[in-house]
C-alpha cells in the first residue's frame, strides 16, 4: 500500500494519501530506516576513528529527520487538523525513498544534456535543480492531500520544513568551517 500511495502522490493524485496508515505504529515504521541509516553511518565513522564527527553527523541527521514531523504537527495543530498529522508525516517520511529512482533519472538526464553539448557541471546542476523542484512539489502535494491545506499554506509548510532540514543537515559543517576556516573531514580524506 505504501508503494501505491507513493506512486499516486508522485503523479499528483491526492487519493494516494489514503494508502498511508494514520497511526503511531505507521509513523514509527516510516521513521525507522531514516534513523537507522545515519546510525550505521556513525558507527562506521566511529570505527574509522572519527568519533566526534560521527556523533555530530548523527545528531544533525537525527534532528533533520525529526524536525519535519514536528513542523507538520505544529501546522496541523494550529490549523485544527491535528488528527491528520500522523498520516501526513508518515507519507512525507516514506517520500524520501522517491530519491532513489529520481537520482537514476537525474543521472540519465544529466548525461543526455552533456551529450547535447552542455558541460558536465551544467548538466549536473540542471538535473539536480529539476529533481529538487520535483521533490518540493511532491512534498507540497503530500501536505495538501494529507492536511487539506490550500496552496499557500502548504507551500509555507514545505518552505519552512525545507529550510529547517537544510540548517540541521548543513549547519554543523558551516559551523566547523566558520570555526576552523576549512571543512573538518574524517581521517584519511
Amino acid at each position: 500500500m505504501i508503494l501505491r500511495g507513493l506512486w499516486l502522490l508522485a503523479q499528483g493524485k491526492a487519493s494516494g494519501i489514503k494508502e498511508f496508515n494514520n497511526s503511531l505504529n505507521g509513523f514509527t515504521a516510516s521513521l525507522a530506516p531514516l534513523i537507522a541509516f545515519p546510525l550505521v553511518g556513525a558507527g562506521i565513522s566511529i570505527l574509522g576513528g572519527a568519533w566526534q564527527l560521527a556523533i555530530i553527523g548523527f545528531l544533525s541527521r537525527l534532528c533533520a529527520v525529526l524536525v519535519l514531523p514536528l513542523i507538520v504537527h505544529e501546522f496541523a495543530r494550529r490549523s485544527g487538523r491535528e488528527s491528520l498529522w500522523l498520516r501526513t508525516a508518515t507519507a512525507l517520511d516514506w517520500s524520501f525513498w522517491v530519491l532513489v529512482p529520481l537520482l537514476l533519472i537525474a543521472a540519465f538526464a544529466g548525461a543526455a544534456m552533456v551529450e547535447a553539448g552542455l558541460s558536465m557541471p551544467q548538466g549536473e546542476l540542471i538535473a539536480i535543480g529539476i529533481m529538487g523542484a520535483y521533490l518540493l512539489w511532491y512534498h507540497w502535494i503530500i501536505v495538501r492531500a494529507g492536511l487539506g491545506f490550500g496552496a499557500v499554506q502548504a507551500a509555507l509548510l514545505v518552505a519552512i520544513s525545507s529550510i529547517a532540514i537544510s540548517l540541521f543537515t548543513v549547519g554543523p559543517m558551516l559551523l566547523d568551517y566558520a570555526y576552523y576556516g576549512h571543512l573538518v573531514l574524517p581521517p584519511g580524506h
